[in-house]
């Protein structure tokens, strides 16, 4: 097998500049020119994995196959390279002290005084290597997260250095920066990407390649401007990624200036002659997208000071762009936050303005008597719903109290003293609650769950058995399983070894379906998700608004 070929991806100016998104652009344009590609996050924080942050200060916590907490950029790049990414491509400061100070502990280190460096960052590309045999990469895409002169990415952009002084053309290194346009100015600067490419210099690195994000189309004498101040060959190493009404478009955006190439040029790649490819057809789909579909995501964990955090629920997101798109739908999606129904109750019905509602998974008791109040109204309105993980035990609970009459039905999460737990613990879970073991140690990753015949979830998989993705510590209490069959909530799918409920759907509503997995983390745009475009096609199907 041939080397692997290394691309490090850094941010300059200010965060959320959309190195994820360059990282998944970068990777399709190269995979539809014959590549295999991978890519990977090294965070820096010292939280071991991203499982115990609040989604409102970090964003959504993306898990993988084999059960790993991570960044929400994992699931940007399982979108965008069209296949799964393992626990080995994310790091953080955390896993890496973690790791060095138990070899040391077990005397890996033969005896030798450990120390920052050289041992830290040699973790670093140690980790990077063992990714990238693991994927068979022929290229490795690495992003750094945050931007580069922060205290914290040091580490990190050393053995990214260490990287390059070993292997020259090997590595290249992609500095995505912001220039903006000050309002008073009316003209695009260059002045902040070129200090921050000073201070990328300053840890001994000089960027290849510079993709200038902007509210605009980069000009000329702003890109010679970037080149000769920064030190490129060229100034054709400068990639222009102005905003753009889907970040689908993004990697067509880096193919018309032909990055493919000058990427393959530096790293002395071999390109295959680029097709049309399926990610031309998805993107035709996103732009021919007619009719209108009016999808409201009732969360509580949107409001962040003044502004709306979608990146709580990125992808649910994204997973109901991909279902609309698959069927010519364009989304219109609204976000919403359950407290306000429990200050104003009244305010649900708003929700017969929507063709859909969806309920994402949560934690805690903040808001869920709010989301309750949207999930009764979807019920008896008959607007199609999809419950996510918390959005399917709220509706389990919903159905209890209002259906079979089961006054103070409640999670134990939450009301532990409820004289009816319909969302219970299990005894594992217990044991992990009492000894505060929280990191890690929820019911994380792919499970099997076996469906019922004949049941609406079976019909949309067209499979007797799947696997999906789980992060949760609560499970339907099997107690009340009859009882509420026989009411006409169906159980739908379970896992096989646990008899644990994984699927619950109602009986003649047009679409009602709450699962205990996250199925968005398996949603991509070529492969939208089945119980996604089960509620597009619903909603589509539904006649529209105003059920009053």
């Amino acid at each position: 097998m041939a080397k692997t070929k290394y691309i490090f991806v850094v941010g300059g100016v200010l965060s959320g500049v959309g190195k994820g998104i360059a990282v998944g652009s970068i990777g399709r344009i190269l995979i539809d020119r014959g590549l295999r590609v991978s890519a990977m996050k090294i965070d820096p924080y010292i939280n071991v994995d991203a499982g115990t942050m609040n989604p409102v200060e970090h964003g959504e916590v993306f898990v993988t196959e084999d059960g790993d907490e991570t960044d929400q950029d994992i699931g940007n790049y399982e979108r965008f390279l069209n296949t799964d990414v393992t626990s080995l491509n994310y790091m953080t400061t955390g896993r890496v002290y973690l790791s060095v100070i138990q070899k040391e502990r077990g005397m890996k280190y033969k005896g030798h005084c450990v120390q920052v460096v050289p041992h830290i960052p040699l973790e670093v590309v140690d980790r990077i290597k063992k990714a990238a045999d693991h994927s068979q990469a022929e290229v490795m895409i690495i992003e750094v997260g945050g931007t580069v002169g922060e205290y914290e990415n040091i580490l990190f952009l050393e053995a990214a250095r260490m990287m390059k002084l070993d292997n020259p053309d090997d590595v290249v290194f992609v500095l995505v920066s912001y220039l903006p346009v000050p309002g008073h100015l009316g003209e695009m600067k260059t002045k902040p990407t070129q200090h921050a490419a000073r201070a990328l210099n300053n840890s001994g690195i000089q960027p290849d390649f510079i993709i200038a994000r902007g509210r605009e189309e980069l000009d000329k004498p702003r890109r010679e401007k970037l080149a000769y101040f920064c030190w490129l060959r060229s100034q054709d190493d400068v990639i222009s990624a102005p905003d753009v009404e889907n970040i689908y478009d993004v990697p067509a955006v880096f193919e018309r200036q032909q990055f493919s190439q000058l990427l393959a040029k530096r790293l002395h790649l071999r390109l295959k002659k680029k097709p049309r490819s399926a990610w031309d057809s998805f993107v035709k789909s996103v732009h021919t997208a007619k009719r209108a579909v009016k999808i409201a995501v009732v969360g509580k964990y949107f409001g962040t000071g003044q502004y709306t955090l979608s990146d709580s629920y990125i992808s649910v997101i994204e997973a109901i762009k991909h279902a609309a798109y698959s069927q010519g739908a364009k989304p219109e999606l609204t976000w919403i936050d359950s407290e306000t129904y429990e200050q104003n109750p009244q305010a649900v019905h708003e929700l017969s303005h929507f063709d859909g509602v969806i309920v994402p998974g949560g934690f805690g008791t903040r808001g869920i008597e709010g989301i309750m109040l949207a999930i009764r109204f979807a019920r008896e309105r008959h607007i199609p719903y999809l419950g996510l993980c918390y959005g399917m035990q709220l509706a389990s609970i919903e159905f209890a109290r209002n259906i079979l009459g089961l006054t103070g039905a409640h999670t134990v999460e939450c009301k532990p003293d409820s004289p009816y737990l319909v969302i219970n613990v299990n005894t594992t879970q217990a044991k992990n609650i009492a000894d505060n073991r929280y990191g890690g140690t929820m019911r994380l990753g792919a499970y099997r769950c076996l469906l019922k015949k004949g049941s609406l979830a079976h019909k949309l998989y067209k499979a007797d058995e799947i696997s999906e993705r789980h992060r949760h510590r609560y499970e339907f209490n099997n107690e009340f399983r009859t009882q509420m069959e026989a009411a006409g909530l169906q159980v739908a799918g379970v896992n096989p070894e646990t008899d644990l409920v994984e699927i619950v759907e109602l009986k003649g509503h047009p679409y009602f379906v709450g699962t205990q997995f996250h199925p968005e983390f398996n949603s991509r745009p070529l492969d939208p998700h089945p119980l996604f475009v089960g509620l597009v096609k619903a909603a589509l199907r539904t006649d529209p608004p105003l059920r009053v």
